[in-house]
Parts: C-alpha cells; structure tokens; sequence
C-alpha cells in the first residue's frame, strides 16, 4: 500500500494503538471533536508508504507542522536529528509536562527537536491546555 488512502479497519487499528490521542502533543480525540489524522512517520513525499508500521496518529495541529519533516535541530546542541518517533519509541522518554501540564518539554535531542519542528507550545496550544487542566481533562491519564 503506497498511497495517501488508508482503508477504514487500518485506521481504526491505527487509533486504538496510539489510544485515540495525538501520537507528539498527546491532544485527545474526544477533546477536539474530530477525527484525528492518519500520521504518516516517513511522510509519503520521503518515500513512506501507508502500511501500518508507518501510519500513527496525529492532531491537525502536529500534523500539519509535521508536514514532510523527519528531521530537526536540536536547540540547545543545534544538531540536526531525526524526528520522534511515535510508533517505535517512548512519549516519556523523550517529553516531559510542565509542572502545570499544559507545556511540552523536551529531555532529549529528539524530543527537543520534535516540540520545535511541531510549533508544540505556540500560545494557542498552552491556553487551550490549560483551560482543559482547569476542567481536570489533561495531561492524558499516565501522564500526570
């Protein structure tokens, strides 16, 4: 399968593993109100396909920012590294919740990468996620 299409079964698969939240910022599904996006780990214009072990789940938001990047700088070492890896590596690992929850930081090169290339705390993206701390609705359960 090499095309942008992902049969209906795939996509729901794809969802239930990545538990119906945005595989970078962790946004819920059921908090936004729409499908999230088939995500694309190695964008299709980088040679990806959309086989499974390719496919994840991603807001619009992480998503479009995304856009054909798999690579990033690492702010404070500016070295250039690959791009989390929501399918094959650990959230924890390489993010952390600002102590109020509604900040991504990163531990790692890949991780501080990551939250630069995905724009992951433009003022939007904060002030949304603290009025969902407010109401007790983020971070994701497991990530508190």
């Amino acid at each position: 399968m090499s095309g942008a299409y992902v049969p209906e079964l795939l996509r729901r698969r794809v969802a239930e593993a990545a538990q119906w939240q945005c595989g970078y910022c962790q946004t819920q599904e059921k908090l936004v109100g729409y499908a999230l996006h088939i995500e694309h780990v190695v964008p299709l214009a980088a040679g990806g396909t959309s086989e499974e072990a390719n496919l994840w789940l991603a807001c619009c938001v992480c998503n479009n920012a995304k856009g054909t990047q798999t690579r990033g700088e690492d702010p404070d070492s500016g070295e250039d590294v690959p791009l989390f890896n929501p399918r094959t590596q650990s959230w924890d690992e390489h993010f952390v919740w600002s102590a109020e929850g509604i900040e991504v930081f990163g531990k790692t090169p890949v991780g501080r990468a990551t939250v630069r290339a995905l724009q992951m705390n433009t003022p939007l993206r904060v002030e949304t996620r603290r009025r969902w701390v407010e109401v007790g609705w983020h971070p994701p359960v497991g990530r508190r």
